[in-house]
């Protein structure tokens, strides 16, 4: 056991700002530099130093998307270990500050496109019940991968005969997207643009005029929440 890399560790999540900036990403959400700085009450510049020690160690990681880079908690185990110190400190981890991400517009946040896709709170739920359902899997290494469940977990929205084949040249059935409001992931390719058009052409959704914005309408809201259970559509209908 090396007790040199454990007291460095130990020493690198000790320092005030630093652990302000990791236990921001305790919520499972990825967070840009500045976000981080806010959380840890430090200038874009200190926290650039802070964020490469984290790196270095192994604490966070980093998801590029599009020109913005993303952090967060690099596994669980670094999750684990800031949880049980909170536990420790008795600072309950519902104490901990939401740092604000994304959007001011309460449309855009609830549901919007991307691209071709769903995202927003609606896209990553959509994402979470397919995860819980079986019909899908998310691995940081491998991506999106879907399973034998996908088929009976779409049938009740209708959607019967996915093509999960992934012919050369074909765009890829499914991969997960990093959304921009929630820091979550939603379901990008073939897949994602299925279910935006399925619900758009079932007046499920609707598009806003000059605006990338969905509005879910009263018969839509009636067959998702139940699609997705009253749990995670409660999380879709939060202000």
């Amino acid at each position: 056991m090396n007790t040199n890399q454990i007291a460095r560790v130990a020493a690198l999540i000790g320092e005030p700002a630093r652990t302000g900036m990791l236990l921001a990403l305790m919520d499972g959400r990825a967070l840009t530099a500045r976000e981080l700085a806010e959380a840890g009450r430090i200038t874009a510049a200190t926290a650039s130093r802070h964020l490469a020690l984290l790196l270095e160690a192994g604490l966070l990681r980093v998801e590029q998307q599009g020109r913005h880079r993303y952090h967060r908690l690099a596994s669980a185990d670094v999750a684990r270990v800031l949880e049980g110190l909170m536990q420790l400190s008795a600072q309950p981890p519902l104490a901990t500050p939401r740092v604000p991400t994304g959007p001011r517009d309460a449309a855009l946040r609830q549901a919007r496109t991307c691209y071709d896709h769903i995202a927003g709170r609606l896209g990553v739920a959509i994402s979470i019940h397919l995860q819980a359902e079986g019909a899908l899997l998310l691995d940081d290494a491998a991506g999106a991968q879907v399973t034998a469940r996908l088929e009976a977990v779409l049938r009740p929205l209708g959607i019967e005969g996915v093509d999960a084949s992934g012919a050369r040249g074909q765009r890829p059935l499914c991969r997960p997207c990093l959304d921009w409001s929630e820091r979550r992931m939603h379901l990008a390719g073939r897949l994602g643009a299925m279910l935006c058009s399925h619900s758009l052409a079932r007046g499920w959704l609707t598009r806003s005029a000059g605006s990338r914005a969905l509005s879910i309408t009263p018969s839509g809201a009636v067959v998702l929440r139940e699609w997705l259970g009253l749990g995670v559509w409660a999380e879709v209908v939060a202000a």
